[in-house]
C-alpha cells in the first residue's frame, strides 16, 4: 500500500507543478500581448504628433492622445518602464 500512497503524491505533485507552469505561462502570454499593445500605442501616438509637426506646425493635445498616454502610463504601472526590451 505504501507504494501506491508514494505513486499518489507523486502524480499530485507533478500534476501541482504543471498546473503553476501552465499559470506562469499564461501570465508570460498576457505581458507580451499589453507589450504589443503598447508599442501600437506608442506608434500611434508618435503618428499623430509627426503628423502635426511635420509641415512646421504645432503640437495640439486632443482626447486621443491624452487617452493614449494614460493607457501607456497604466501599461507602466504594471509592466515597468517602456522601451525596457531586457524583459522582451
Amino acid at each position: 500500500m505504501a507504494l501506491v500512497d508514494k505513486v499518489k503524491n507523486q502524480a499530485a505533485q507533478l500534476a501541482q507543478k504543471a498546473q503553476e507552469a501552465g499559470k506562469a505561462g499564461q501570465a508570460k502570454i498576457e505581458e507580451l500581448q499589453a507589450r504589443r499593445r503598447a508599442d501600437g500605442q506608442l506608434r500611434e501616438l508618435g503618428v499623430i504628433l509627426y503628423t502635426q509637426l511635420k509641415d512646421g506646425g504645432e503640437f495640439q493635445p486632443s482626447s486621443e492622445v491624452g487617452n493614449l498616454v494614460s493607457d501607456l502610463k497604466s501599461f507602466e504601472a504594471e509592466f515597468g518602464p517602456l522601451g525596457d526590451t531586457a524583459q522582451d
